[in-house]
């Protein structure tokens, strides 16, 4: 399922992050805005929280953690 980008393993919070569905530990990154209905219409989208997505390269499953 890889789409050409870095594929390795990641830590957070001082753990493996290991897929939820297949157990694998390889997974590529994409960033994405947290849109909401208030600053859409404000056409404010920018200022939306952003979360990072680690996507299985496996199976594609995809975790998502918000930026703090």
């Amino acid at each position: 399922m890889s789409n050409k980008k870095e594929i390795r393993e990641y830590h957070i919070a001082g753990s493996k992050l290991v897929c939820t569905i297949c157990n694998s530990s390889l997974f590529w990154t994409r960033e994405t805005l947290m849109n909401t209905v208030g600053m859409s219409l404000m056409n404010l989208d920018w200022a939306n929280k952003r979360a990072t997505n680690f996507v299985c390269d496996k199976c594609g499953y995809v975790h998502w953690f918000l930026e703090k």
